[in-house]
């Protein structure tokens, strides 16, 4: 294990995706401004982490909309399992005349490869999506609130709606949890930068030094970015649910 003690003292450090992860066939080092895809693509936030990928809040300079980017980790590049998944459900969907969508399934928008420092990093662009039902039902726990009866109704016969496809599909999800179902975040996705950011906070970032003041291995990312809040989400009754990992 890396002796963090030989950064510059910061909470995000220990309270972010494991920093020890930044390394040759794992995580890709990204900032805030980074392009992908010969440009198409622009960070300007981070959205969350798992075991394999961290997910950004990007641009999409061509559909001019704001979307999700899934970056996989440098390992999983060549044996990735979610892409073919995915594109398994949405051939499943065209065939009883429906999409990824309209069965609250993530919709896959674009995938890529990207070559970086820690290696080759499978991409997949997403719609945007909101925070996930755990993240909404734990603020509503801690407000002493709970969800609207026919919130949670709406949000029940979606996800038995979701399910069944992937049953049908011939699929197992394997991890459905509060964790892996998002809501979607449709009058998000044309926003101006100014309202997304209202709502899901403002990037909170910190460079990231060596006490000894020697630069930085190059697999390391430039700063150390906070994940998003979503501090002032209020559209769990009006945005459907969204299945998403299927890895």
């Amino acid at each position: 294990m890396e002796d963090l003690s030989v950064y510059c003292p910061s909470d995000l450090l220990y309270t972010q995706e494991k920093f020890t992860r930044y390394q040759p066939g794992d995580y890709h080092p990204v900032s805030l401004g980074d392009t992908f895809k010969d440009g198409r693509y622009e960070v300007h936030h981070k959205l969350g982490w798992g075991g394999f990928s961290t997910v950004w809040l990007v641009y999409d300079s061509i559909q001019e909309q704001w979307v999700s980017l899934k970056i996989m980790t440098g390992d999983r590049a060549q044996n990735f399992h979610e892409l073919d998944n995915l594109q398994h459900l949405a051939a499943h969907a065209q065939g009883s005349q429906g999409t990824l969508a309209s069965n609250y399934i993530v919709q896959l928008l674009d995938t890529f490869v990207h070559q970086g420092p820690n290696g080759s990093h499978q991409c997949l662009v997403f719609e945007l999506l909101g925070p996930s039902v755990d993240q909404v039902l734990r603020d509503y726990y801690e407000s002493d609130e709970s969800l609207d009866p026919e919130t949670t109704l709406r949000m029940s016969e979606q996800l038995l709606k979701a399910v069944q496809l992937i049953h049908r599909a011939g699929l197992g999800h394997g991890d459905i949890s509060g964790t892996n179902i998002a809501f979607s975040a449709s009058q998000l996705s044309k926003a101006s930068k100014e309202d997304l950011f209202e709502i899901l906070g403002a990037p909170e970032s910190e460079p990231l030094t060596r006490v000894d003041g020697k630069p930085l291995d190059e697999g390391l990312p430039k700063h150390l970015i906070e994940a998003a809040s979503w501090i002032d989400w209020v559209d769990e009754d009006d945005e459907d649910l969204r299945i998403v990992d299927f890895g």
